[in-house]
């Protein structure tokens, strides 16, 4: 049976995904350390106006309040046996704000990484892994969750071992991984190897990208590298506003609505489909963001040097799959959004 995003993805040329879940739950008065997946149950809402201010800027999907929401994470909070159950909690906040909206809107359940490293270079095993993701799933199932969406994935070991449990939860899922080392995961992952890892797996996504890493330029070469292999399925990409500096003790991004919405009309352009923000990325960028796609016809893949000049220089020389050197580039560092 299809699925509703499935049938959104077939009626429309683009989507406009959601912006960022933390830097919005920080203005709101989240302090920093505190899991934001307990507001669930202690601020609902709270996130029931995360959610409404998406969908009030005209994103067609937003992510739940469950990113840090499996137990390896929450064991760092003592609340280990909470997964199923505040996830399960995030879905049913969303469902209720999606099924008041004046427009299709997809609930989508946002699945994060364990931050812990994977077997043998660490000591989560596939076993392990993949009985947290089916756990998470399944409370985002439970929730009415449309489509689970695992984010900022930096080991391919631990994208596999989601798409499994995905499986065993019978659910639809979309998967992105954050490249941010010189065009590539911190674990080295190129959008090259991405995309063949995404066709080899037994349970696929319906679509597939990048998400986070460093910066618009940065998201959209990475882009170009999906698109470059031939893929068919759906590209996915969902960018930082602008780079994080440090103002008056408090991080804040650069990147203005006008970036962003020249940003959105690019990834478009490059070879996305699914188009939203991550850190820093507010419901007056996902505004413009939606305006611009909404009246900019759509053009020719963007240069390099085009997307270094509308958006700012790339934070390398290359992404790690072949001769791709554009002009502007930055030093190259590491960063983790």
């Amino acid at each position: 049976m299809t699925s509703p995003f499935e049938t959104l993805l077939a009626e429309r040329d683009w989507l406009l995904a959601d912006g960022a879940t933390g830097t919005n739950l920080f203005n709101m008065g989240l302090g920093a350390g505190d899991p934001p997946e307990f507001w669930n149950v202690d601020e609902p809402a709270k996130i029931t106006s995360l959610y409404k201010s998406a969908v009030d800027a005209g994103s067609d999907l937003f992510l739940t309040n469950s990113f840090g929401g499996n137990a390896a994470r929450l064991k760092l909070h003592n609340a280990a046996n909470r997964a199923r159950e505040l996830s399960r909690i995030s879905a049913e906040i969303g469902r209720n704000v999606a099924d008041r909206a004046d427009h299709k809107v997809i609930v989508a359940g946002s699945v994060g990484p364990t931050g812990e490293i994977m077997a043998p270079m660490g000591q989560l095993t596939h076993e392990i892994a993949v009985e947290m993701f089916h756990e998470q799933a399944e409370g985002l199932k439970e929730g009415g969750a449309d489509v689970l969406w695992l984010e900022t994935i930096s080991a391919p070991e631990e994208y596999i071992a989601a798409a499994e449990a995905f499986k065993l939860a019978d659910m639809p899922w979309c998967g992105t991984m954050s490249f941010d080392t010189a065009g590539r995961t911190m674990m080295g992952m190129t959008s090259a190897a991405m995309v063949a890892m995404v066709e080899k797996l037994d349970h696929k996504p319906l679509a597939f990208g990048a998400n986070c890493g460093v910066g618009a330029s940065d998201m959209l070469r990475t882009v170009q590298g999906f698109a470059a292999q031939g893929t068919e399925r759906p590209i996915i990409a969902k960018g930082n506003a602008g780079i994080p500096k440090y103002v008056d003790g408090h991080i804040h991004y650069d990147g203005t609505p006008t970036l962003m919405a020249d940003y959105a009309v690019l990834a478009r352009d490059s070879g996305a489909k699914i188009i939203g923000g991550c850190c820093g990325t507010m419901p007056e960028h996902l505004r413009m963001m939606r305006e611009a796609l909404e009246t900019r016809p759509k053009g020719d893949k963007p240069s390099l040097e085009e997307i270094a000049a509308r958006l700012g220089a790339f934070s390398s020389a290359s992404d790690g799959t072949g001769d791709n050197e554009p002009t502007g580039a930055r030093s190259n560092r590491r960063r983790r959004s």
